[in-house]
């Protein structure tokens, strides 16, 4: 019976202010906003949608309004200036002054907790040194490695054509080419517009084998080769897997398919193009780095590395485990976050 005190307190309610109207007049505005709760409740009573509507009449709806109320509450009551998510208050006022040409200084101090993770400092010292190197960099591919790379600490990491358009491909090559670092194509094949940028590509490859893919979906040597050789082409990366898509290939339907993204992959145009989830070309570990070797020897000797996303820790340790038994090697690793950011 508790369960239908909300609704009978309302009926009760609206009971007496009905009989009492005539000595006290104002009752007449409480009785008319009372008649809409009586009548949701009885609704409530009588439908059969709802099964908590149904057994906690008018009460039960509460539930929905705590709801809808609920991201206003937390954002704007509950949550301090930086713990919202993905960014907080402080972030959002900031790119909100900014957008609107306001004053977006910033004062000194801080609102974040200092002691506690994940804050980050660098600690001063008495006896700081200055680094000697201005440009840092790190050379890619083994002492074996006929061209090895040396590739910048800071670069653009891979997002297809397709997925950006021209301009934001050919801007993104462009930057790569003023600050000296590479810019990973994306397993959607090398285009037009990661040339004409001018800077230095990291040529990804997926399952689909876009921009060395035969005519089965399967990999062509030949056509790898050709492309490998490009100059601009510093490094080949393979990708195993990555976190925006676990477990799944990927599903390029034809009318997505346009002039400039058939001439990038390699294939044909307003034709649905499937790119399965694992490679065909090799199945094991072992067959892994053999294909690896291949393609290092096809580019004329490029530093050729991995990309995958740490899901069975079996897996990567299954790919150490070949390295240490073959003699066979990656010239690199790229390790792809679970959310999709590498």
């Amino acid at each position: 019976m508790f369960r239908y005190l909300p609704w009978l307190a309302t009926v009760l309610l609206l009971a007496l202010c009905l009989v009492f109207w005539r000595q006290h007049s104002w009752l007449i505005y409480l009785a008319v906003a009372l008649i809409p709760l009586a009548l949701t409740g009885l609704y409530d009573v009588l439908q059969r949608r709802h099964s908590l509507w149904r057994n906690f009449p008018l009460f039960a709806r509460i539930r929905w309004v705590a709801e809808e109320l609920r991201p206003f509450l937390r954002a704007y009551i509950v949550e301090s200036e930086t713990e919202g998510r993905p960014f907080n208050h402080e972030e959002r006022t900031l790119v909100y002054r900014r957008a609107k040409d306001v004053s977006s200084v910033e004062p000194f101090g801080s609102h974040l907790d200092i002691d506690k993770p994940p804050y980050e400092w660098l600690a001063h010292s008495i006896a700081a040194k200055h680094p000697e190197e201005a440009n840092p960099r790190v050379l890619v591919g083994a002492p074996e490695t006929s061209q090895p790379y040396s590739a910048s600490v800071f670069n653009i990491s891979a997002m297809s054509f397709g997925s950006l358009g021209a301009h934001a491909i050919e801007a993104l090559s462009q930057g790569a080419s003023l600050g000296g670092f590479y810019h990973d194509t994306g397993e959607g094949g090398v285009s037009r517009y990661h040339r004409q940028g001018g800077g230095d590509l990291v040529w990804e490859l997926g399952s689909g084998y876009f921009g060395c893919r035969a005519a089965d979906g399967s990999f062509d040597a030949a056509k790898f080769a050709d492309t490998a050789s490009d100059p601009q082409i510093k490094m080949i990366e393979v990708k195993l897997s990555q976190g925006a898509k676990p477990g799944h290939g990927g599903v390029l339907p034809g009318e997505k398919v346009t002039h400039e993204i058939a001439e990038a992959r390699g294939i044909a145009v307003g034709q649905t193009c499937v790119s399965p989830p694992a490679h065909s070309s090799f199945s094991t570990p072992i067959e892994m780095l053999e294909f690896v070797e291949r393609l290092r020897e096809l580019s004329g000797g490029k530093p050729v590395g991995i990309k995958f996303a740490v899901g069975n820790r079996w897996e990567t340790l299954a790919i150490c485990k070949a390295m240490l038994e073959t003699g066979l090697r990656v010239d690199f690793m790229v390790v792809d976050g679970g959310e999709g950011g590498t």
